[in-house]
């Protein structure tokens, strides 16, 4: 890596994920001491995605602080995959949730007991209120870590859970209908699915040091072949190591007429063009003045 330590975008934000972090877990308590009280799974339901939200965010502030670890003689690279991990462990964790919400939903079915909505419904109305104000506090990071987008979906996520549980209780105290309860229990499972799915490609595709989505590889090799004296790119790699932080290397074969001293000039050209066109902050470039293509070359 450079010399100096690049932060990542997860720990430029962590004042964010602090205050929401504080925020969740008071409301947490709040929740689940409403939710025993009323006996009503919805109110529990978005008391566990709340739980979910604690843990995530948790994780994203622990791996924010991992990640400004300086690297080691055996870590290269630092700690900045820990975010990353935090990302993949959040959605799994997710999943899990969701998946038990949606079972103590069905058993419910079956016989639906009697739910307090008042309270229920007063609880669930603070729980907006919370959800609203985290996701003023996220929105502006979410877009710029891959950790942060986890907290921010989960977030979203409760603040559609509190409309559900408010509907249920408004639709339990009007009607008397108990089964509004697992009824919305199983809808907001449900909504959780797709979003969670998303955010686990997202990570398993850096885990696997895909090439960011944001960015074309054939366009960046034709950005390198247009720099003056460029002859021939191969072994064009591109990765993320983090959100916010992309890594290249390549070998860059220079024209025949070239000399010692165009190397550096091109070297210089091409670390210029990467971080000015694709904000690409650290380029590993091999020049060569005849092609040494391998036969593993991806380009």
């Amino acid at each position: 890596m450079h010399s100096e330590h690049l932060e990542s975008a997860t720990a430029a934000n962590r004042r964010r994920l602090a205050i929401v972090l504080a925020l969740t877990l008071t409301f947490l308590v709040v929740e689940v001491i409403g939710g025993l009280l009323t006996n009503s799974l919805a109110l529990l339901a978005d008391a566990a995605h709340m739980l979910t939200d604690v843990g995530g965010i948790g994780l994203a502030l622990f791996a924010a602080w991992m990640s400004r670890r300086p690297a080691t003689s055996t870590k290269t690279y630092g700690y900045y995959r820990w975010e990353i991990l935090a990302a993949a462990i959040n959605s799994m964790v997710l999943f899990g949730m969701a998946f038990y919400i949606l079972y103590e939903a069905i058993q419910r079915f079956s016989e639906p007991p009697v739910v307090v909505s008042v309270p229920m419904l007063i609880v669930a109305v603070v729980g907006l209120l919370v959800n609203l104000i985290s996701i003023r506090v996220l929105h502006a990071g979410a877009g710029e870590s891959l950790n942060l987008k986890g907290a921010y979906l989960e977030v979203v996520s409760d603040t559609l859970g509190s409309v559900g549980v408010i509907l249920a209780a408004v639709i339990i105290w009007l009607t008397g209908w108990y089964y509004a309860d697992p009824i919305m229990s199983v809808l907001i499972s449900v909504f959780i699915f797709p979003r969670t799915w998303r955010l686990l490609s997202e990570a398993t595709h850096v885990l696997l040091e895909g090439v960011p989505v944001h960015i074309a590889l054939a366009a960046v090799q034709e950005a390198i072949l247009d720099v003056e004296k460029v002859r021939q790119v191969h072994d064009l790699h591109i990765w993320t190591i983090t959100s916010g932080i992309v890594s290249l290397s390549a070998h860059v074969v220079l024209e025949p007429d070239c000399d010692a001293s165009d190397s550096q000039r091109v070297l210089e050209a091409i670390t210029a063009m990467l971080d000015d066109r694709f904000a690409i902050e650290h380029a590993t470039l091999q020049i060569e003045f005849r092609s040494m293509e391998s036969s593993e070359s991806q380009i």
